[in-house]
């Protein structure tokens, strides 16, 4: 059966992978996939630049079991330099070596570091037509896309589903939105969000947060219609702290209980 993100019937466990060369990314994957991971999630902007090959790739993705794999590839770090087509071109080279899920950012395409509205989502013309260009190459793949919009900080319910809905309308097989919480009440109405998200979108969605206040919604949010957790092997000096371990999102997943019990 073919991998996919986009309809899987409950939150997947995506164990995400931050390391520089092909043989530590393939001893995470399998460390991830025996703690319980269900699909991998590859940050090829970490991968050094030598390594960046069709062959390095197939090599990297056949260690994955033919569980769903989800990459990315943001501007940064071994990407420094690169265009946002030379960026774009090595993603669709990477999915054509065997992933699944490709990350498409909101702001791809627009050199304009305020990016419109400044939410990591471009509202220029010109950047949303290659947006939805490069969408449409990977639909031709048979491949399923992500829009991220990296926010980073919290915004109104309002805000968010401007954002959710316009990443729907770009074309993306699933939306994700990362903001921000630093109080109780910011985490609480991210949680309320999640739910709202549930209602208003026709595709799956990742809507995370970061900050002092992150921990329950990272914890919860798949639990009330998040599509996955984004999850590591373990907190060590790559890893992002806000996602959690993979054994505690599994434990989560498999054990809280948040259905409405029956009437007997």
């Amino acid at each position: 059966m073919k991998p996919t993100f986009s309809t899987q019937s409950r939150p997947l466990i995506a164990g995400m992978i931050l390391r520089d060369d092909p043989d530590s990314i393939i001893f995470a994957v399998k460390n991830s996939i025996r703690d319980g991971a269900d699909c991998l999630g590859i940050q090829l902007e970490y991968l050094k630049k030598e390594y960046k090959s069709e062959e390095i790739y197939k090599k990297i993705f056949a260690a994955c079991s033919g569980l769903p794999i989800y990459i990315t590839n943001y501007r940064g770090k071994e990407n420094n330099g690169c265009s946002d087509r030379e960026i774009s071109d090595e993603l669709l080279m990477a999915l054509s070596c065997g992933a699944t899920l490709a990350d498409v950012p909101a702001s791809w395409f627009d050199s304009d570091s305020e990016m419109g509205i400044g939410l990591e989502l471009s509202m220029k013309q010109s950047a949303i037509d290659k947006q939805m260009h490069l969408i449409d190459k990977i639909h031709q793949m048979g491949k399923e896309a992500l829009m991220s919009s990296h926010v980073l900080r919290f915004i109104s319910a309002e805000t968010v589903l401007e954002i959710a809905c316009e990443q729907q309308r770009r074309g993306a097989d699933v939306v994700k939105i990362v903001t921000a919480a630093n109080s109780d009440e910011e985490q609480m109405e991210n949680l309320r969000l999640t739910t709202l998200l549930k209602k208003e979108l026709k595709v799956p969605f990742l809507f995370l947060s970061s900050g002092t206040h992150s921990k329950i919604h990272r914890m919860i949010g798949p639990q009330l219609g998040c599509a996955a957790y984004l999850a590591v092997k373990e907190h060590d000096e790559r890893a992002i702290i806000t996602q959690p371990t993979i054994r505690a999102a599994k434990a989560v997943r498999d054990h809280l209980d948040l259905w409405s019990d029956s009437a007997v």
